[in-house]
């Protein structure tokens, strides 16, 4: 894998889908920190069907502190581990309104101080809310850059940074978005789908298939 091969690759990813983003559906950071924290072992659909009915009665750090922590329990109890997330998220408020003016802060130092904020959490957040380069590596991603070559590591952190080093800068913004998809739809752990994928020439996958 060289620099020549992850641009094509990067190059036929934006040509697929020019204009990626998260399948968390938010409108404000806010909406998205809170989407993010929900999302830790859940789905996307599960968290996006819990927010649909949130949002509209909390969408701001002291609406959702009105609401209490009981309140926001019977919005977000069909989430696995509701309870320590429905505390991170009136915790995250207080402090949202205590240290930062009721406004998400744009720093990672910030980020990751709120409570159940890691790393993970706040690149999402630096990269959907705020258009800041960052890589959020998640299951899907450490699975495709490991099995592509694209940058394989041992552990998340070891990915993160070399995807960070060697995905062409101009790519880099959407390169999350896309590696997630690509993952989630397509690379995917059992059955990769290598028949219909449209960088199968140039992934080093050694058990390719033709799984349709």
């Amino acid at each position: 894998m060289n620099r020549s091969i992850r641009t094509e690759i990067f190059e036929r990813f934006q040509a697929a889908n020019p204009h990626p983003t998260t399948e968390l559906v938010f409108n404000s950071p806010f909406e998205l920190l809170i989407a993010v924290l929900l999302s830790a072992q859940a789905t996307d659909v599960g968290v996006n069907k819990a927010t649909a009915k949130l949002f509209p009665v909390a969408n701001t750090p002291q609406a959702m502190l009105d609401l209490g922590l009981e309140g926001v329990k019977e919005y977000t109890k069909t989430i696995g581990l509701y309870q320590t997330k429905s505390r991170h998220i009136i915790e995250t408020c207080r402090i949202l309104l205590e240290r930062h003016g009721g406004e998400v802060p744009q720093t990672r130092a910030e980020l990751e101080a709120l409570p159940g904020v890691g790393r993970k959490t706040a690149n999402v957040v630096l990269n959907t809310a705020f258009g800041q380069p960052a890589m959020a590596v998640d299951t899907h991603i450490f699975r495709v850059a490991n099995r592509t070559r694209i940058a394989p590591g041992k552990n998340v952190r070891e990915v993160e940074d070399k995807l960070m080093r060697l995905i062409p800068k101009p790519f880099l913004q959407d390169a999350h978005h896309w590696l997630i998809l690509h993952g989630r739809y397509t690379c995917k752990a059992l059955k990769p789908q290598c028949g219909r994928c449209l960088i199968a020439d140039l992934c080093e996958y050694g058990a390719k298939n033709d799984f349709a």
